[in-house]
């Protein structure tokens, strides 16, 4: 894709950005593009990692490692797409914004894609606090009703929502993802040193294949599908991120940086974990894998992501709602009571609806393949070939070979994503329905892995 700007686009950036920087209280057009990559970083550094040695089993070691990469290179250029529709309309706060002018200005459009971002980002901290009561329940080895632990969860990552401007939650997600990194690491580690994973049967070794085993299922399959696609697609929250940029222009080197990580990261958790803990025993995620003091020791470096990263999506709705509340007032950028109690406000009601949901649906890969399915349908393929073909409407699309064959790979990615939304839901919803026969809801049984 070209990244050659019209001189008129980068023009329309500065003068936005000017009116940004205005003399207000709270300031928001505050990152670098090294503080975007340490957010982008921490955003897909997170503990959806642990479910690729599972996908792996399903999908067979080559062909999970091929739909690593050509997810890795679908989300990379869509990413780009966005990238150049914000600098083209650099009044875009959200992807709410993004989605009305996508439908031609409809208000209608704009209403819908409010809901389903809200309803992303709030299935995301539900599935932090799922992973946070499991987290508890593996480290404490409590009788303690898990909804409490859920509760725990959900109440610090309350606590770390409360900061205004996403350059304040920078640091911190440095933070989370360096120690998730480790968390992966001596995950790969200790799933090779160990004499043999957790709930090993004797005399039956790990069954390690290239190709999917004989026998898997339609749903097995694309439910791994799904796994890898939710932990790549984070396109939502970058029209977001890049609103916040003091220069938007630097976006990419955000991007490349962490998409180059993204790919040696997930490939070699996914391989290498599969490869020591085999078909039989392999869980997501996968620290279940481990011995139990193994399994504590790096499960517990994953504690500042899952505080940090559904802090982050929460930070991210009450802006959405926050700005909207306070569209042309003060309150947006100084420091009020009204303007403080209702962002509390906001940040409270993000984590009862997500405690809801978790407890509703208190199953990790289940989550994670219902989400992909719902939401990264629209906001990892369907939003961006759109923005593609309004990037270069009318004839303009077809001029060159080139040009043809990247419009063509467009209309697939629209395409493809309304395949997602349909097969993905069916498969999401049969997969839940067979794993609430080993539990109810807002159950007190112990969720340690």
């Amino acid at each position: 894709m070209s990244m050659d700007f019209p001189s008129n686009d980068l023009e329309s950036v500065k003068e936005q950005v000017l009116v940004e920087e205005s003399d207000h209280a709270i300031k928001y057009r505050t990152c670098s593009w090294e503080k975007t990559a340490a957010l982008l970083f921490s955003e897909y550094i997170c503990l959806a990692i642990m479910s690729f040695p599972w996908s792996y089993s399903v999908l067979g070691l080559v062909p999970g490692i091929i739909v690593t990469l050509a997810v890795a290179a679908s989300v990379q250029y869509t990413s780009l797409i966005l990238w150049r529709f914000c600098l083209k309309h650099p009044e875009v706060r959200d992807v709410c914004d993004i989605g009305r002018m996508l439908f031609g200005g409809s208000q209608l459009a704009y209403n819908i894609t409010a809901v389903f971002f809200i309803l992303n980002n709030t299935f995301i901290q539900g599935l932090h606090c799922i992973v946070g009561a499991r987290l508890l329940n593996t480290l404490s080895d409590s009788a303690a009703c898990s909804v409490a632990f859920s509760a725990v969860a959900a109440i610090a990552c309350f606590v770390v929502s409360l900061p205004r401007p996403l350059a304040h939650l920078s640091w911190l997600g440095t933070f989370s993802a360096v120690t998730m990194f480790l968390a992966v690491i001596l995950a790969i580690v200790f799933s090779g040193i160990q004499d043999h994973p957790f709930g090993y049967v004797a005399g039956q070794e790990p069954i390690v294949t290239a190709i999917p085993i004989t026998g898997t299922s339609f749903v097995a399959g694309m439910s791994a599908f799904l796994n890898i696609s939710y932990t790549f697609i984070g396109q939502i929250t970058l029209p977001s991120f890049i609103a916040e940029m003091k220069n938007p222009r630097d976006f990419p080197k955000a991007l490349w940086a962490c998409t180059i990580a993204e790919i040696i990261v997930f490939t070699l958790c996914g391989a290498l974990m599969y490869h020591y803990v085999g078909n039989q025993y392999v869980t997501a995620p996968a620290f279940g894998s481990l011995q139990p003091l193994y399994k504590k020791i790096a499960f517990s470096f994953a504690i500042p992501t899952i505080v940090y990263l559904g802090s982050l999506y929460s930070s991210v709705s009450a802006r959405f709602v926050f700005f909207r509340i306070f569209r042309n007032s003060h309150h947006r950028y100084s420091n009020t009571v009204t303007g403080w109690s209702t962002w509390l406000a906001i940040i409270a009601a993000t984590w009862i609806f997500a405690f809801i949901i978790a407890e509703i649906i208190p199953f990790f890969s289940d989550m994670l393949s219902l989400m992909s399915s719902l939401f990264d349908c629209w906001f990892g393929f369907i939003f961006w070939g759109m923005a593609y073909l309004t990037l270069y409407p009318g004839t303009t699309r077809w001029r060159g070979y080139g040009r043809i064959m990247e419009t063509l790979l467009n209309y697939f990615l629209i395409v493809f994503g309304l395949y997602i939304l349909i097969a993905g839901t069916y498969v999401s919803v049969q997969s839940i329905i067979t794993d609430y026969a080993g539990g109810g809801l807002f159950s007190c049984a112990s969720t340690a892995l």
